[in-house]
Order: C-alpha cells, then sequence, then structure tokens
C-alpha cells in the first residue's frame, strides 16, 4: 500500500513538472530565452533550433530533441557579432544537420553550455536589439544598433583601463 502511495506522488510530480514546462515554454520570448534554458537541467549544453521560416522552433538538451517550442521569432530576425576593430558585423546562424545528415535552413539558433555561458550574440527582431553577450547578466536591450555598439564600446574601455 505504501509503494502506491510513493508512486502516485511522484507521478503527480511528474506530471505537475512536464506541464509547468509547456506553460512556460509558451512565455518565451528573446528577452527571457537565456534565463529559460539556464534552467533546463543539462549536462553539456541546450540549443534552441528554428528552422526555415522560424514557423518550427525545438528544444536540444545535450543534443538531444527534447521539446518544441511555439515560435517566438520570424525569418526576419538578424544576428551580429562584436568585433574589436570592426563593430558589429552580420553573423551567420551555425549549420544544422537533421537524422539523415542533410543540412536545412537555420532561421534562428542560440546555445548556453554547462557553466550558462551563451553565444555571444546581438541579435536584431522587430525593431530591438538583444544583447546576449553578457556572461552572468540579464539580455539588454537596446533601441537601435549604434546604441548597442556605444555599450559594448564602451564595456571595453572599462576592461582596457
Amino acid at each position: 500500500m505504501i509503494v502506491i502511495v510513493i508512486m502516485g506522488v511522484v507521478y503527480s510530480m511528474a506530471v505537475n513538472n512536464f506541464s509547468r514546462l509547456s506553460d512556460e515554454s509558451k512565455n518565451v520570448n528573446l528577452k527571457n530565452l537565456k534565463k529559460y534554458m539556464i534552467n533546463i537541467p543539462h549536462d553539456t549544453s541546450v540549443a534552441v533550433i528554428c528552422l526555415d521560416d522560424c514557423s518550427e522552433c525545438n528544444i536540444f538538451v545535450d543534443g538531444v530533441k527534447s521539446q518544441e517550442i511555439e515560435s517566438f521569432v520570424d525569418d526576419s530576425v538578424k544576428a551580429y557579432r562584436y568585433e574589436f576593430a570592426y563593430g558589429y558585423t552580420q553573423h551567420e546562424f551555425d549549420a544544422f544537420f537533421n537524422r539523415e545528415n542533410v543540412e536545412e535552413n537555420v532561421c534562428f539558433s542560440y546555445k548556453v553550455d554547462k557553466e550558462g555561458i551563451g553565444d555571444q550574440v546581438l541579435i536584431e527582431f522587430k525593431e530591438k536589439f538583444y544583447d546576449f553577450s553578457p556572461y552572468f547578466k540579464t539580455t539588454e536591450v537596446f533601441t537601435s544598433l549604434s546604441d548597442a555598439n556605444d555599450a559594448r564600446e564602451e564595456k571595453v574601455k572599462e576592461v582596457m583601463q
């Protein structure tokens, strides 16, 4: 009898956690993406990859597809990387190969490693610029590429002093 009660409690806790994760995945946006991904239990990395026109987005935990999330970006999304000599330059997302080893068109991707450090990119979407480069801070949002560039150059000056 005790075993049945324990199994019932464990089952209800597991179902509750799965439903909570699916509820949270409906609220994913670029501002909270990094925090959401860090909170997913993983050993090496968590990645979100959106294919084609960004209508299909999936989360991969340690390289294994674990869940689908509602589209939170569309194919207008752009990525930039900061280069010391040039400022922000456009960045292409990493390639993705499906199970048949065929390369698919990646519309958006972002990855966080086991230490919680994510890809060092600036994402442009709907006239806002989301800076994913701070290691242990929340994602910063800017209204223009020049504002993001000015903030990055200010950080570089601080480090150089």
